[in-house]
């Protein structure tokens, strides 16, 4: 007997372990209250790299170009290639880590825009431009204090030096800040100045520093641009208040089986959970495998949807396909196999459970695994 592919798309959500529930209304709604933030005389880019942090860049980029978005940023050269073809023309792709040499043409030729961080990037993209006899859009970024990516003074002189400007037609100068989260660093401030002290080498450009943090430090350091990602999809871009984000993403783990086990019972490899008392376990499966953390045992708990007020502990250490919840709060429940747990959502937030597991929620995001059955919310495109 052949089982039609129909079939087989149909019974999808059912087989999958977890499920990720991705707002799309909510990730619009982020987009419009930062627009809101800046005002409308500033633009307001997005960040898509890593298939838009993890939740799926063919979704997650449509969406935000109907909320306005008009510039996408991307790491490489092939994000850019993989999202091209999902924007209209009139949507700039801007490629961060610059072109790797020899690809200069192959951008040119794909309707991508690449930052410059480099006097070699710059030479190499000005000689393009010369040769084709067209000022290819560009970004240009100056390295205001992080010491990552972007030009050094003494870089920009030579650059300067070298009439290499006057080749190039540079959309935005830009440079990034290394402290944003934490409004209080004098580093912020430090790092704003340094870049308009670079900029004053350059003719008057439009500019941009502030990602999704830089975007609550003040209107000074709005420029032109602002370039928001983890704060799109729901994370707080401001730690130490209240997340005025909508939140995106909701994890589910489904359950597998349950059972009451005695005390002096071990839970998980290497015996890590051993119960005090009878106790409730419910295996789900999902693991870390699927991006949840192997460490997350004894840090962290979930909830039932249904009863978000207890707190349901997960213990034992993270297999690769599965892990325990210690349910003894739910007592006798009636929990069929398919119940989905929330361990990411609006009653387990993400920086929540990022901050338990001392990383941050662009990792977590960024790990989330191939197995989860996506759900996309969207009311209207």
């Amino acid at each position: 007997m052949t089982v039609q592919q129909s079939e087989v798309e149909a019974g999808a959500k059912q087989r999958a372990g977890g499920w990720l529930r991705i707002d799309l209304d909510a990730l619009k709604q982020n987009y419009a209250l930062l627009q809101q933030k800046v005002g409308r005389e500033i633009a307001v880019g997005a960040a898509v790299k890593a298939d838009a942090y993890g939740l799926g860049v063919a979704r997650v980029a449509p969406a935000l170009y109907r909320a306005g978005c008009r510039r996408f940023f991307v790491a490489t050269v092939d994000e850019g290639l993989g999202l091209r073809p999902l924007l209209s023309a009139d949507a700039a792709i801007c490629v961060l880590n610059g072109p790797p040499r020899g690809s200069e043409a192959l951008l040119l030729a794909s309707g991508l825009t690449p930052v410059l961080n480099s006097l070699d990037q710059t030479r190499r993209w000005a000689a393009l431009c010369r040769e084709t006899g067209r000022k290819a859009a560009c970004l240009l970024q100056l390295d205001s204090g992080m010491s990552r990516f972007g030009l050094s003074e003494g870089d920009l002189d030579t650059l300067c030096a070298e009439d290499l400007p006057d080749a190039l037609d540079i959309a935005f100068v830009m440079s990034h800040l290394a402290c944003a989260d934490d409004a209080t660093s004098s580093r912020n401030e430090g790092q704003r100045r340094a870049f308009e002290t670079l900029r004053r080498k350059l003719p008057a450009l439009p500019a941009s520093l502030a990602a999704s943090s830089g975007i609550f430090l003040g209107e000074e350091f709005h420029f032109s641009l602002v370039r928001p990602g983890y704060a799109l999809y729901g994370g707080n871009p401001t730690p130490a208040l209240p997340n005025p984000m909508h939140p995106v993403v909701t994890m589910l783990g489904g359950l597998v089986q349950d059972r009451w086990i005695a005390p002096e019972t071990a839970v998980g490899y290497s015996a890590r959970f051993v119960a005090t008392q009878k106790t409730r376990i419910a295996t789900l499966s999902v693991g870390y495998a699927d991006g949840f953390h192997r460490r997350a045992g004894g840090l962290t708990s979930a909830v039932l949807p249904a009863r978000p007020e207890i707190s349901l502990p997960v213990v034992g250490r993270i297999s690769m396909d599965c892990m325990a919840l210690d349910v003894t709060a739910l007592g006798d429940m009636d929990l069929p196999p398919g119940t989905g747990f929330e361990l990411i959502g609006p009653h387990r937030p993400l920086d929540e459970l990022a901050s338990a597991l001392d990383t941050i929620g662009y990792e977590l995001l960024t790990s989330l695994g191939k197995r989860f059955h996506r759900e996309y919310i969207e009311s209207s495109q």
